[in-house]
């Protein structure tokens, strides 16, 4: 399976060390666009174009948290898993995350592979059964 994705952070070291960790997990074939803040992410955010999203949480201009809340409210990217990659660790901040600005993932910094592929394997397992769906229901119409 084909995957984009927007790595964001402004770090260009945490950037090439997702990148490198999401190629080692082998989950996926990965093609990468980087953003180093929120603002940036969210211009070179294409809903059609990006199937996953990593975004850290504090950055300048825009945050992680801002930014996942500006993807949530696009209709077209309410499918598009978001994962939180970053150095917060308080309950409240995950909770925020998750529950109130719908990331669908967080990972701590720092992350192994394992951690990496152990998160991400049922968000993809989903992504891959995702087509096999609207085909059925397509199939259905005939």
């Amino acid at each position: 399976m084909k995957l984009k994705a927007l790595v964001v952070d402004d770090s260009r070291v945490m950037r090439n060390m997702v990148r490198q960790a999401l190629q080692k997990t082998e989950l996926a074939e990965w093609e990468f666009v980087e953003a180093e803040d929120g603002a940036d992410a969210l211009e070179k955010f294409k809903p059609d174009e990006i199937d996953i999203v990593f975004a850290d949480w504090n950055m300048p201009n825009m945050s992680g948290i801002e930014l996942v809340r500006e993807i949530r409210k696009m209709e077209a990217a309410e499918e598009i898993p978001i994962i939180m990659v970053t150095s917060e660790k308080s309950m409240g901040k995950v909770e925020t995350a998750l529950d109130e600005a719908g990331a669908d993932e967080y990972i701590c910094k720092p992350f192994t592979v394992d951690q990496l592929e152990r998160k991400l394997s049922p968000i993809i397992e989903d992504m891959q059964e995702a087509p096999g769906d609207s085909e059925d229901f397509f199939s259905n119409l005939v």
